[in-house]
């Protein structure tokens, strides 16, 4: 009956929407942390930028109840994001939370850092991510208090404990968590988490389907595409918790992640080719993908980005 109640919840889901400010008014959290698979859970962000709405919770905050303990992945990105995480977390399990990853050096995988190291709680990061988020933390802190306004008390910058650069394994109770860096994707560090007894990943920002990815400006296409068909496809998982939206398969994040990158790389190729330069670039055609949420924020700013890296290709 349990597995069934699951899959009903999942055949009907309440979408991570742009247009939906709060689906969770009880709590800072944007949505109530949902059972994807046995002992797997996520709280499934706003897939729109960060408001003072949603709490800067526009990203996926998940956590694994291991029967030895619960594994969080992502600080959160605030200190009370990161305290009502915890306060769903005990009302589900009286298991300690025994360690936390952040999936990037990002603001909403790092601020709520603030309340995991007050708990005295590991804290684990690819270097990469910790060098960003060491770096840009002032700034990322000062641009979570301007949207967050009050909700911003008692953030702080906590860095992560401990960091690593190709794995991190950790066995607990029935499970074997492996935290990976698989190479360059979306940010420095991005790093996903791999379950290989659940075929699941926590693939971070390896992968979307619900929202356009953005590409920053060290978004390097190429290397992404690359990471994806080297890396990510070997791990062959049946089930996928994205980074932002709710958790899917390989069929979808495949779609929207890599089809999307070969597809927009494709257009910007055949602009140069036809001689048209940056302001033009802007405007190649992406409607195939105007559905997603943050499409009208994203789109030109990912086909300037493409254009400006594909010239020193």
């Amino acid at each position: 009956m349990r597995s069934l109640t699951i899959a009903l919840a999942l055949a009907t889901p309440v979408w991570a929407s742009e247009d939906i400010a709060d689906q969770y008014p009880q709590s800072v959290l944007y949505s109530k942390p949902v059972e994807y698979i046995p002992g797997v859970y996520s709280a499934i962000g706003a897939t729109a930028p960060p408001t003072y709405e949603n709490s800067g919770h526009n990203n996926n905050l998940s956590f694994i109840v291991t029967g030895e303990g619960v594994v969080v992945v992502n600080g959160g990105a605030a200190y009370v994001l990161a305290e009502a995480l915890h306060q769903e977390i005990q009302a589900i399990t009286d298991q300690p939370v025994k360690l936390v990853f952040n999936e990037n050096g990002q603001g909403h995988a790092m601020l709520g850092n603030a309340y995991w190291s007050d708990l005295g709680i590991p804290i684990i990061a690819h270097s990469d991510g910790a060098a960003e988020f060491e770096e840009y933390g002032p700034q990322i802190l000062e641009g979570m208090k301007r949207y967050n306004q009050d909700k911003a008390e008692g953030t702080f910058l906590a860095a992560p404990t401990e960091t690593f650069d190709d794995e991190y394994v950790v066995e607990l109770g029935d499970f074997r968590i492996e935290a990976k860096y698989l190479g360059p994707a979306h940010s420095p560090g991005d790093i996903s988490i791999w379950l290989p007894n659940q075929s699941l990943v926590i693939a971070g920002d390896m992968a979307f389907h619900e929202r356009m990815l953005p590409i920053f400006q060290d978004t390097y296409t190429a290397d992404w595409l690359e990471t994806w068909d080297n890396e990510f496809e070997a791990l062959n998982a049946t089930y996928v918790i994205p980074g932002h939206g709710h958790p899917t398969n390989m069929d979808q994040v495949r779609r929207y992640t890599r089809d999307y990158l070969i597809y927009l790389r494709g257009k910007i190729q055949e602009h140069m080719d036809a001689g048209g330069d940056l302001a033009e670039a802007y405007y190649v055609d992406q409607s195939p993908y105007a559905h997603l949420d943050t499409f009208e924020e994203l789109a030109t700013k990912n086909a300037g980005r493409v254009f400006e890296q594909m010239e020193f290709e």
